[in-house]
């Protein structure tokens, strides 16, 4: 790649936030044509450079010089004027439009909203292996097509360099293989990718550089075909890559949480979001929910959380003596009351409030039990000090408790949540996506404490889109399809191609293993 031009080169690159320096003379050259990853652990400064990059955060020093000019991008939209494109790892997407209504929506003066348009989107959506109709609403598409989407949108912009942020995070491996096909495809056409990634086989794979960030500053670039991903992660975080496999089994014959044929309608009214779901998890056991996201498994989560009312079935948690309770018709708090952790699959929209301190963040959820209240009064004290105790113990990494959540990187933000997740001695867990978007360091110290609490006796229902860490963390795997359980696999077993395969429909409803 030393022969291609260079296309993006960020020299010095400073940014300071309030008590934290988020990137600290950071240098990265891109060349045309390559697929240039960026690796770190959560607070190296990635999503910091990557915003700096997009338009959405100025630096404090430094430059950026696209196509050998040095520009100035003082938001996204210069950006997009220089050629660049920014695909986030949530998408941004309006779901009651259509997949012509999304791309076209803030770009109807480049080619219109008519016959060219609609010309310029059928070529791109060929470019991108977008098989859906651009009259679909985007509400119906997978999550593999509303991805393709999101790249149709920044290439009928003008993009040539893209930024593609955690892009694998919610593909099954069958999706991932396409994407990647996608990304050669194109890279042979002369466009250029930044992939931000924590999975570095993935990095490995596809990239022709990877630049590692560690605590702000780059330090090293390398040829990932020439280096193993253990050596990656020892750049990144300096240790080995974590795996999540559990090899001693300590599942029990007590229940714990009996779900029995659950019915939930979808918000159209029409349709079935959970058809007759029924399962039994127990203490000791990680039962884990594999499916392609939007197959029903947020359903399940907030309907057994008491977030949504079922139109049928019931939710049941047994206690250590044996006795059932019927959560069916409580409330979220209530549930909470009876012994159910919670870990949210978006942490920014159910498990934290930003602006506030750590130490108000540790009440969410406890505000009625020990140590965070005394009958009815908030321990403020007794919030600050446990605050602290998560801190240390899950190596939460931060100025102080007083600090707002926002300050926090991504990975530090979910190490305070299953700090308080677990922190109330809960008989179940339900864990939804507990690793998503955290690097290795932060992934090894969550797995430990899952199976930690595991081999105490917990319950652990886990949701998750990595294949690998379903498997390895699993005692047991249920395949949901179309919001119903249509398989079960054997995680000692099971490979994650076959998953893959369960989980898309392309085996026949039986045992995925």
């Amino acid at each position: 790649m030393s022969d291609r031009e260079p296309v993006v080169e960020l020299s010095g690159i400073t940014k300071r936030f309030p008590g934290v320096v988020a990137n600290s003379d950071v240098n990265l050259t891109v060349r045309a044509g390559e697929v240039h990853a960026v690796c770190g652990e959560n607070g190296a400064g990635k999503s910091t450079l990557m915003k700096i990059l997009y338009g959405m955060q100025q630096p404090d020093e430094g430059t950026i010089t696209v196509n050998g000019a040095v520009v100035r991008l003082r938001n996204p939209q210069d950006a997009i004027k220089a050629g660049i494109g920014m695909v986030h790892q949530h998408f941004m997407l309006a779901d009651n439009l259509t997949v012509r209504e999304n791309v076209l929506l803030g770009a109807e003066g480049l080619h219109g909203i008519g016959r060219r348009a609609r010309a310029r989107m059928a070529e791109l959506a060929g470019r991108t292996g977008l098989t859906a109709p651009l009259d679909a609403l985007v509400e119906s598409l997978g999550v593999a097509d509303r991805q393709r989407v999101e790249i149709l949108k920044v290439l009928y912009r003008g993009a040539r360099i893209i930024i593609l942020d955690e892009p694998t995070a919610v593909l099954v491996p069958q999706e991932v293989e396409a994407l990647f096909d996608t990304v050669r495809e194109m890279t042979a056409e002369g466009f250029t990718f930044l992939f931000i990634s924590h999975k570095l086989d993935e990095v490995r794979e596809i990239a022709d550089t990877v630049t590692v960030l560690r605590r702000g500053t780059t330090v090293g670039t390398a040829d990932p075909k020439k280096i193993s991903s253990r050596e990656l992660a020892e750049l990144m975080v300096g240790s080995e890559l974590p795996s999540p496999e559990t090899r001693e089994s300590t599942v029990t014959t007590r229940d714990v949480l009996r779900v029995t044929g659950l019915r939930l309608l979808a918000e159209d009214g029409q349709r079935a979001a959970l058809d007759d779901v029924s399962f039994t998890v127990h203490a000791g056991e990680v039962l884990g929910i594999a499916g392609v996201e939007g197959n029903g498994q947020t359903e399940l989560v907030e309907t057994i959380m008491g977030m949504r009312r079922v139109s049928a079935g019931t939710v049941q948690l047994v206690g250590a003596d044996g006795e059932a309770r019927d959560l069916t018709r409580l409330g979220t708090l209530a549930r909470r009351e009876a012994g159910i952790g919670y870990i949210a699959e978006d942490r920014t929209r159910h498990s934290l409030l930003l602006t506030e301190p750590l130490w108000v963040n540790r009440i969410l959820g406890y505000q009625s039990r020990p140590p965070v209240s005394r009958g009815q009064l908030l321990d403020i004290a007794g919030a600050r000090a446990d605050t602290e105790r998560i801190v240390r113990e899950y190596d939460v990494r931060t100025p102080g408790i007083d600090v707002p959540a926002a300050a926090l990187s991504g990975g530090n933000q979910q190490k305070l949540v299953v700090g308080r997740e677990l922190s109330g001695d809960p008989v179940l867990l339900i864990a939804s996506h507990p690793t998503r978007g955290v690097d290795v360091g932060a992934q090894a110290l969550i797995w430990e404490q899952i199976r930690r609490a595991r081999r105490d006796g917990l319950a652990v229902l886990l949701i998750s889109a990595d294949l690998d860490e379903l498997i390895g963390l699993s005692d047991t795997i249920q395949v949901m399809l179309r919001g119903r359980l249509v398989s079960q696999a054997d995680p000692a077993t099971v490979t994650p191609q076959e998953l893959g395969s369960a989980m898309t429909g392309a085996l026949e409803e039986g045992t995925a293993a």
